[in-house]
């Protein structure tokens, strides 16, 4: 009966964790991708030429922040077991932050980029806390399939939350009602469900560590300042956090730029770009659905070096295809491949992770995807800047960052990484 109970909770963590992608992923989709990013650039910033690289800017300002908080508030939750403190504080901030956003969205440009970076902080450093669960819930044969279910669950999610959103803005332009009306609504919808979305994981989840016992000092400095000593004895992960610098900073620019593009270069109007990136979520989560199991059958660093020869393929495709027929295979190409190489990397660093430092090392992972939220949205905004709004060639550059991360996966060995750990 004692067995049957632990694999009944374990079942209740693992949808518990899973429920949390299904929660905030439906800020990344409305705000990040799909509504406010376009509505920032036309609206908020009226379509300046710098409009774009505003948006690039203030998100780049809350990922360095993340990056520089996130490690921090993990070893500090690994230390005191206060990651489900962690968990709760950093969701209610974001949805408070979100729904901020809705209220003072009137307020001129600068209160508006102000409960962005906030917004967007928060959101990332929840999603280092969440992530740390992965290798507690999973095992090494299972950790790649619950993995790509979480992050499927997840795209499911945002699709959802997109849908009401479209199905509210549709209502609202039939009645005649502008942009300004329909869009902070769509910020309250995606708030209220990333709250609702993310209380199985308040009440399932741990406090953190797993039961494991920690060593050392209790202070995050001091234990950031002990893994950076003895990194030489985790430098397949370290190998592996740089490769996703690169290769992230191109799926980060996809991520955050989509929508622009489909509107500036492609014609798509604010209706068909909603429809496009629920499409794109349907996709990213069968990719991640289905790639998950397959990293744990076949390899996750195999799996991961034909994904990002897919980014590779994608980019170059974007860049010669003009029509939205084109466009819309190009979007769904990218859907799977966004899906399934992001729950591969969650599920390889969990792999290479000592379980006295599981957020603490998840959150050197956010340092490693928010250093590349930086770099590639950033570099895509500056030379859009600097060719007068030529979005087609910018787009072409993306593919550069796959091929340095194709050639940094490389370096990595997986099975002396665990090793190191274990």
């Amino acid at each position: 009966m004692q067995k049957n109970n632990s694999a009944l909770s374990s079942k209740k963590q693992i949808w518990a964790w899973a429920f949390y992608d299904f929660a905030n992923s439906g800020y990344t989709t409305v705000v990040i991708t799909a509504i406010f990013n376009a509505y920032f650039v036309s609206v908020v910033a009226n379509n300046a030429v710098w409009a774009t690289f505003m948006w690039t800017a203030v998100l780049s300002v809350s990922y360095l922040l993340t990056l520089l908080l996130g490690p921090l508030i993990g070893a500090h939750s690994d230390a005191n077991f206060l990651r489900k403190r962690y968990l709760v504080l950093t969701t209610l901030l974001c949805v408070g932050a979100t729904s901020c956003l809705a209220l003072f969205l009137d307020q001129g440009i600068f209160v508006v980029c102000i409960f962005l970076m906030m917004s967007n902080l928060f959101y990332g450093l929840g999603e280092n806390i969440i992530a740390a669960y992965l290798p507690e819930i999973s095992s090494q044969k299972s950790i790649g399939r619950i993995s790509g279910y979480g992050w499927s669950l997840g795209y499911i999610g945002g699709m959802i939350t997109l849908g009401l959103c479209l199905f509210y803005v549709t209502t609202a332009e039939n009645e005649g009602y502008s942009a300004d009306f329909f869009v902070p609504v769509t910020l309250f919808i995606t708030a209220a469900i990333y709250l609702v979305a993310a209380l199985p994981s308040f009440i399932f989840l741990g406090s953190g560590a797993g039961g494991v016992g920690v060593s050392g000092s209790s202070q995050p400095i001091n234990r950031l300042l002990d893994t950076i000593r003895n990194r030489h004895q985790y430098r397949d992960l370290f190998r592996f956090l740089g490769c996703t610098v690169f290769y992230q900073a191109g799926v980060q620019a996809v991520i955050a730029l989509a929508a622009i593009y489909a509107q500036q270069v492609v014609g798509f109007t604010f209706s068909e770009t909603i429809l496009l990136i629920m499409v794109v979520n349907l996709t990213a989560a069968l990719g991640a659905f289905v790639f998950g199991p397959l990293q744990d059958r076949f390899g996750h660093i195999k799996i991961l070096t034909i994904l990002l020869l897919l980014w590779i393929c994608i980019t170059l495709l974007a860049w010669l295809l003009e029509s939205k027929v084109g466009f819309w295979v190009v979007a769904n190409l990218v859907g799977i491949s966004l899906g399934a190489s992001q729950s591969a990397a969650r599920a390889i660093v969990g792999l290479m992770t000592p379980p006295s430092r599981r957020a603490e090392f998840f959150g050197l992972w956010g340092v490693a995807v928010r250093c590349s939220a930086i770099l590639g949205p950033l570099t895509y905004g500056l030379l859009t800047w600097a060719t007068a709004g030529d979005y087609r060639n910018a787009i072409l550059s993306l593919s550069l960052f796959f091929v340095v991360g194709l050639f940094l996966l490389r370096r990595v060995d997986l099975t002396r990484g665990q090793s190191l750990v274990s």
